[in-house]
């Protein structure tokens, strides 16, 4: 488990070189990319590890992508196709998973409307950010691994979600 940390004002600039190794590695494969994730939003406490999003044409097509990301120098983790086709790769340096989405997923646009809200709510942030620090620390103790963690936070993060939801006139108030 890795433990949460003070946001890093590195982080922007770490997704910017990862954006270009994906896109030089990709070219007009990459439909969209985008920074999510607690290392996206300013002021942030989080994982150091970037969380990008890249949507592809088919992500059953591995052969389109795999082999060149592996090539740039990330490795294929984790294969979810009942995950609305979900792929993950990592990147060491700097550290970072890059999740794999088609166009028909609502995964990279629950991203963003989360990362959006972060970013112009200080009181969810801040509130987030407390829940992630308690679900780190209660993790790091037990020995868990990163499922837990992410399920200590479950409950929060669908609460912003709701929220943010709301406020993008995307569900009722």
């Amino acid at each position: 488990m890795v433990a949460v940390v003070d946001p890093d004002p590195s982080w922007p600039q770490q997704y910017a070189q990862l954006a270009e190794l994906v896109r030089s590695a990709l070219g007009l494969r990459v439909l969209t990319l985008d920074h999510v994730g607690s290392t996206s939003v300013p002021g942030l406490a989080a994982k150091p590890v970037i969380d990008i999003v890249l949507v592809v044409a088919d992500p059953d097509a591995e052969d389109a992508y795999v082999p060149p990301l592996e090539a740039a120098g990330f490795v294929h983790w984790i294969r979810e196709p009942w995950f609305e086709g979900h792929r993950m790769l990592r990147h060491t340096d700097p550290a970072a998973n890059l999740h794999v989405f088609g166009p028909d997923s609502p995964a990279p646009f629950r991203d963003r409307v989360f990362r959006d809200w972060l970013r112009a709510c200080d009181e969810d942030r801040d509130r987030y950010a407390t829940v992630k620090r308690e679900a780190s620390a209660a993790a790091v103790a037990a020995g868990e691994h990163g499922m837990q963690y992410n399920a200590r936070k479950e409950a929060v993060i669908r609460e912003i979600h709701h929220r943010a939801f709301v406020a993008a006139g995307l569900l009722p108030s």
